[in-house]
């Protein structure tokens, strides 16, 4: 009788950590993965054309400004973004370029608004990341995040992993994305967005 209830038990305690993965699963849209093929309607922002290493208060590329999302907080310095290469690929992204100030999220404003964003991301080890989407008063529309640190490689040689969030809502104004610790970094390789329908 007593090998009977263990049993019942383990099994019980099975199927609540498959909902619980489940649930996790349905309230993030966070994808570890390659870059996906955008869609028809979608626009491509990928930094090709921007200048590594040079960190800059703003970086615009076609209707979306890139900023950091407020003052740094623990000095008097501007708050800058700045193109890195991402390591053994021919891909570079935007980041906060403040190695102290990782907790400012960086803010992507999209002129035109947007009904979906998805990003493109890679972070060094230990790093978290999330996305939130905004309406132009400020209001948050919608927010995903990865369950756990960014995903590593398994080789030095390999590149560093890539993986994709994905946020959507009727009328994005701009979205945010951060995560890393200080002294760590989360990069955005790529952006894609399907502007708002009128």
């Amino acid at each position: 009788m007593k090998r009977r209830q263990i049993v019942v038990y383990l099994a019980v305690l099975g199927i609540i950590l498959l909902q619980r993965v489940r649930l996790l699963t349905a309230n993030s849209r966070a994808e570890v993965s390659t870059a996906t093929a955008p869609a028809a309607s979608e626009i491509v922002l990928n930094f090709a054309k921007a200048t590594i290493a040079k960190p800059c208060a703003s970086w615009t590329e076609g209707s979306v400004t890139f900023t950091l999302a407020s003052a740094p907080q623990h000095s008097k310095a501007e708050g800058r973004v700045m193109l890195f290469p991402h390591l053994k690929t021919d891909r570079q992204g935007i980041l906060n370029a403040m190695a102290a100030e990782q907790a400012i999220p960086v803010k992507a404003e999209i002129a035109t608004h947007a009904s979906s964003v998805t990003l493109v991301l890679w972070g060094t080890i230990g790093c978290h990341a999330w996305l939130e989407a905004h309406d132009k008063e400020g209001k948050l529309l919608d927010r995903t995040a990865l369950p756990n640190t960014v995903p590593e490689r398994k080789s030095p040689s390999d590149p560093i992993p890539s993986f994709e969030l994905t946020v959507k809502s009727q009328d994005i104004a701009y979205i945010l994305f951060g995560g890393a610790h200080n002294g760590g970094a989360l990069v955005a390789d790529e952006m894609r967005y399907t502007p708002k329908s009128n």
